[in-house]
């Protein structure tokens, strides 16, 4: 009884890959959220590819002019659907993303469909690939 006891917390430190990638995206969130471009960037992989052809710096280029435009952003993703395959993943969600300058309501805000590829490497989850479509 002693040993599994001793065992237990070990077997809960790790998370399952699920939630260690919701955990990231949610992470993510927050990042725009707070305007931090370097744990935003932090899951990108080196080799992201995004909407029409964006590469890494591209979506860093594009995170930067979002931060400039607006003093508050707001992130409000809907449910995420999660798929795993071994060390690959797909994440799809809906998102409503606003802007503006930090007053009572925001001056702009978009509906997105978005469909991302993740890789993981060790323990942590790289974004690969991000395709959004806009609904309104």
């Amino acid at each position: 009884m002693l040993l599994l006891c001793a065992l237990l917390p070990a077997a809960c430190a790790k998370s399952e890959p699920e939630a260690v990638l919701r955990e990231t995206v949610a992470a993510m969130q927050q990042a725009v959220e707070s305007r931090d471009i370097v744990a935003l960037m932090r899951p990108v992989a080196e080799d992201f590819v995004g909407s029409g052809g964006l590469d890494r710096d591209g979506l860093q280029r594009l995170a930067r002019l979002q931060f400039l435009r607006h003093a508050s952003i707001g992130v409000h993703l809907g449910p995420l659907d999660v798929e795993l395959f071994g060390d690959r993943a797909r994440v799809r969600f809906t998102v409503v993303l606003t802007g503006g300058a930090g007053g009572l309501l925001p001056e702009t805000g978009q509906l997105y469909d978005v469909d991302t590829g993740w890789r993981l490497d060790g323990d942590r989850w790289r974004l690969v690939s991000a395709v959004w479509q806009a609904k309104l």
